[in-house]
């Protein structure tokens, strides 16, 4: 049944409400990686050490990732617009207390409200987006604009942050958020409708204890994977619990009669194969910007500010191809683009792992970084589509709150799985090529990297194969479902 709210299913004010959206996805997009490169004089300025640096990004993601269900409940339960509100707020609050932190205890505890606060509105953005366009040909145009902040929104982080820092002050990566956060509070207070979950709205706390405290420990894990190694201690005690926890959480979700996760969300064929196949491409992208960041400024001599601009024409890559798969996905379905795109990615991720200390960024990584690119955008906007395929109003912010945290997920399993592939591979390199003397230091390092590049191009294609099998959505099936919001 078409929503009651507006005229034959459609918002007026729709294309107002995806402006007001696409400002707060920049934002936490942004956030990921503008950060990133204002520790370095965060460090300086607060005294914080190299063991305690990681805690300037592992604070955000851990407080992000483990409550991104329960924030996507909230929204669904106390109306999405308002959490949408509330989230905007709470980011800038708590970005302003970063900016002006004069301790490192400070500057962590403010990065993991920032988590709290995003987790809120990061589900409620697309919820937003789900519940208010209902024509598929309109649909698939608003995720493409979601989906090309989506992927290319860190790459712009790179450039505003090495912007701001360089100028500036590294203080300015978090102030940045206030005033964008403050015009997307006004615009969304008359701009956005409210919307909320249909029927039982009654909480379920034991299953909200057990998937925050399993997806916190699964977080943790690999990010302490990823400093101190699988054979870790802490490693494998919070990985082991985070397996209990999960386990509890399933079994929980099974028995309650409104469970946090309803598991028709993530059994249904399209969704979970959705959610499984951004789970393999956060993990398998993460090397991208991480290894080609590190290599354009350590390898090649970069400044922060010149490695952002490196990245460009990846956002324009994406920018452009967004637009295109927006186009296509009605027409011709999602799996059509998504298999192609990832084969795609992974062509030029393997073309990326043949640069070296000497190569050239414009023969080499240029064509390689379009590549890229052009295959995500064709990923990304029928993903989040199939993700939220055919999902009732009950559940739209929690179902929109899995693509987050599988992505979440995926993104510290990458960061923990490529960093040790990556130390082994430049270690072992270094021993076997003592001969080259101190050149050897540049030449093992670039190795490392390139064979994170081959795993990364590996783990898009296991994605590619994964979509083949699970995705059955056609196109026809994506007029039929998608014209209306089921409830």
């Amino acid at each position: 049944m078409a929503n009651p709210n507006y005229p034959a299913g459609q918002a007026p004010d729709r294309w107002r409400t995806l402006f007001v959206v696409a400002i707060a996805q920049l934002m936490i997009v942004l956030d990921s990686s503008i950060v990133n490169i204002a520790i370095p004089s965060a460090k300086l300025d607060l005294g914080i050490s190299d063991a305690n640096q990681q805690w300037v990004i592992t604070a955000y993601t851990l407080a992000f990732g483990s409550l991104l269900l329960l924030g996507g409940r909230i929204g669904d339960f106390m109306g999405r617009k308002k959490i949408f509100l509330i989230g905007l707020i709470g980011f800038a609050a708590a970005s302003a207390l970063g900016g002006i932190a004069s301790t490192q205890g400070l500057l962590f505890g403010a990065r993991a409200l920032q988590g709290v606060f995003a987790a809120l509105l990061a589900p409620a953005a697309l919820s937003i987006i789900s519940v208010t366009f209902t024509v598929p040909a309109e649909r698939a145009k608003a995720f493409g604009v979601i989906g090309a902040i989506s992927g290319g929104g860190a790459a712009i982080g790179l450039i505003v942050g090495g912007t701001l820092t360089e100028f500036f002050s590294w203080r300015w990566c978090l102030g940045v958020n206030v005033p964008i956060a403050l015009v997307a509070f006004a615009l969304a207070t008359r701009f956005v409708h409210e919307s909320k979950a249909e029927g039982n709205r009654t909480y379920d706390v034991p299953g909200v204890i057990t998937a925050t405290a399993g997806l916190f420990s699964l977080t943790y894990g690999f990010n302490q994977a990823a400093t101190s190694g699988w054979a870790d201690g802490h490693t494998l005690a919070f990985l082991g619990a985070a397996v209990v926890l999960l386990v509890a959480f399933v079994t929980i979700e099974r028995k309650v009669a409104n469970p946090m996760m309803p598991l028709r969300v993530v059994t249904d064929r399209n969704r979970g194969g959705s959610y499984l196949g951004s789970l393999v491409v956060g993990a398998g992208l993460f090397s991208m910007f991480l290894f080609l960041g590190l290599y354009l400024q350590v390898i090649l001599g970069y400044s922060p500010l010149k490695s952002g601009f490196a990245f460009l024409p990846f956002t324009a890559g994406i920018i452009v191809f967004a637009g295109i798969a927006s186009q296509l996905l009605p027409k011709v379905g999602p799996k059509s683009l998504m298999v192609p795109g990832l084969i795609a990615s992974s062509l030029g991720l393997l073309l990326l792992a043949r640069i070296t200390p000497d190569t050239s960024y414009a023969s080499q990584v240029l064509p390689a970084l379009l590549i890229i690119s052009s295959g995500m955008a064709l990923v990304f906007i029928p993903l989040t589509s199939t993700s939220l395929h055919n999902v009732s109003n009950h559940d739209t912010g929690v179902a929109s709150a899995m693509v987050n945290t599988s992505q979440q997920i995926g993104g510290s399993l990458g960061t923990a799985l490529l960093n040790t592939v990556a130390a082994t591979a430049t270690a072992t390199y270094a021993a076997s090529h003592t001969s080259l003397g101190k050149l050897v230091h540049p030449f093992a390092m670039t190795h490392g990297f390139t064979v994170a590049f081959k795993f990364s191009a590996g783990l898009l294609f296991i994605g590619a194969i994964v979509l083949f099998f699970f995705i059955n959505i056609g196109k026809e099936a994506v007029v039929e479902h998608e014209e209306v919001l089921v409830h």
